[in-house]
């Protein structure tokens, strides 16, 4: 029995130090800052089953959410709001390289996608709309590469996104276009990895 019990160890113990490697399943969630490409500051969050293809290679699908706020502006005297605030859905197939040799609980990565982004951009321009005035806002679509890098220490990670995000209409609350919305953002993410074992290798 006390064989049987150690065998099943060290069974345990293996898997943990194949961990990340190829057909084992991770899931990761980010939280983050979004930073539009013209100014602004925006909130974000990521969240991201993957499959790892072979070592240290992972194909994830990132369901992400974001939202933007560009040179807004609250004026006291006229209690008015003026500027650009944007949101985006966005689901996206990713490819992740992470750089580990089981030596150690730390895995620098670099990975790359391509999503696809339901989005909006609305300019506000006034001190108060009423619920009567306010048009049929419309959302637009568009495919977009992303790039990004970053480090995990252990269960913990934190990271740097690019989204390529096309221009698209820029409109009022009227529903009317006005112009044209630059959607480009960044992103600066803090998070954490479920399953998947450990990065560092167990010595026998």
């Amino acid at each position: 029995m006390k064989k049987l019990t150690a065998v099943l160890v060290l069974l345990f113990l293996v898997q943990l130090s194949y961990a990340q490697q190829k057909g084992r399943f991770r899931f990761s969630t980010d939280f983050g800052v979004a930073m539009p490409k013209d100014g602004g500051i925006g909130a974000l969050v990521n969240f991201e089953p993957q499959f790892l293809l072979r070592d240290n290679l992972a194909f994830g699908m990132r369901l992400g959410v974001a939202g933007l706020a560009k040179d807004v502006t609250y004026f006291n005297m006229q209690k008015e709001y003026r500027g650009e605030i944007a949101g985006n859905v966005s689901v996206a197939g990713t490819l992740t390289q992470f750089f580990n040799t089981g030596k150690s609980n730390v895995a620098p990565y670099l990975g790359a996608g391509l999503g696809y982004y339901a989005l909006s951009a609305i300019e506000i321009d006034q001190s108060y709309t009423a619920p009567a005035e306010i048009g049929n806002l419309e959302a637009n679509f568009a495919w977009a590469p992303l790039v990004r890098a970053g480090i995990e220490l252990r269960k913990f990670r934190m990271g740097v996104e690019y989204n390529f995000v096309p221009n698209r209409n820029l409109q009022n609350l009227s529903g009317a276009f006005i112009g044209e919305a630059i959607n480009h953002y960044a992103g600066f993410t803090l998070g954490f990895t479920v399953g998947g074992g450990r990065w560092q290798q167990p010595n026998f």
